[in-house]
């Protein structure tokens, strides 16, 4: 059934681009100057106007602008050619050149990333954790490399934000999730880490997240402000819940085989146009998220609960055991990955 579904995906892709310019590497020329051109797919997991549109949208500009008109980028938010994992195998496949994934996508395919799951790892500090992630050795020697064998070729790495719960009830202790059925994606690693606090996690694809909300087939969901806004999902719940257990890590990446055939000219123009969207979606996801969360204060009776530290703790302590689950499932280096990463938290976490 998978492979049927992407192989309608693939037809659909080849009516949708026949006839444009090249196709995905162009033989004509821009304006008659016999350079190369390229015509490429960009596939994301979110809504439009999200903190991955956002990216994709920016990337797009800029790409093309210092192209001079060479590259044009197709953009394909979430549910146009489908969702989460399926996006991620068109991508390995590829059917489409670029895309942002994130480990809830990836856990099954590259279960390195299920580190990105595991709760109180990243920084609490918005910029701390950006800088992790930017300069982790173990995720470029580990993770990385594990996105390469699996035919991705990482271009990026960087935050949405802090993962937050709604809920229909109080939360403010590890006791008050006993029984909550909290939607999460499909990951034994998310699961883990709710089942250690006892709650009941139930994976709901992202777009009946807001039915089964409101038909109380579910009774909260963790995501971050942005997206809880933007999907409404604050209209269905009672408590929004500042809980920041984990960051919400997004990945940009190419389709290795694609990536490695490019000339060195159009790399750099995407390395470098890369550095640039890194440093502006940091500058929108904290904005984003900061509109979005006064746009809910405003726009409902939605009670907000700001843990305290003690409170937090309290999760960070009952959350640890759980951590082992990431032994079992993030491969052979697991250990390596786990330990190196919580180095790098705290060379990080040194620097004054």
């Amino acid at each position: 059934m998978k492979k049927l579904r992407i192989l309608l995906v693939l037809v659909m892709l080849g009516a949708l681009f026949v006839g444009c310019t090249g196709g995905n590497t162009g033989d004509t020329g821009n304006a008659g100057s016999g350079e190369q051109t390229y015509q490429w797919k960009f596939v994301h997991e979110e809504a439009p106007g999200s903190m991955q549109d956002h990216y994709a949208q920016e990337f797009k500009r800029i790409i093309e602008e210092k192209s001079s008109g060479r590259i044009k980028v197709d953009i394909f938010p979430v549910g146009q050619l489908g969702d989460g994992s399926n996006l991620v195998e068109l991508l390995q496949n590829g059917a489409v050149e670029f895309g942002i994934n994130c480990p809830g996508a990836t856990a099954t395919i590259v279960p390195e990333t299920n580190v990105f799951n595991t709760h109180f790892l990243l920084p609490g500090d918005t910029q701390k954790a950006r800088e992790v992630l930017k300069t982790s050795p173990t995720i470029k020697e580990y993770i990385n490399s594990a996105y390469y064998a699996q035919n991705m070729q990482v271009l990026d790495w960087f935050c949405e934000g802090y993962m937050m719960w709604t809920a229909d009830r109080e939360i403010r202790k590890p006791a008050d999730m006993k029984g909550f059925k909290i939607r999460t994606m499909a990951s034994p690693m998310i699961a883990a880490m709710y089942e250690a606090y006892g709650a009941n996690p139930t994976p709901v694809p992202y777009m009946e997240v807001y039915s089964s909300l409101q038909l109380k087939m579910i009774d909260g969901q963790v995501n971050p402000l942005f997206a809880i806004e933007e999907m409404k999902f604050y209209e269905v719940q009672d408590y929004l819940i500042l809980s920041k257990q984990d960051v919400f890590v997004a990945t940009f990446c190419a389709n290795k085989n694609y990536w490695e055939a490019l000339p060195e000219d159009v790399k750099k123009l995407v390395t470098d146009s890369v550095e640039e969207v890194n440093e502006y979606i940091h500058e929108v996801a904290d904005d984003l998220n900061n509109d979005r969360l006064e746009k809910m204060k405003a726009n409902s009776d939605i009670k907000v609960i700001e843990l305290t530290e003690e409170e937090i703790d309290a999760f960070r302590q009952a959350s640890m055991p759980a951590r082992d689950k990431f032994l079992e499932l993030g491969g052979p280096n697991a250990k390596a990955i786990m330990d190196g990463l919580v180095k790098d938290v705290e060379a990080v976490m040194s620097k004054a």
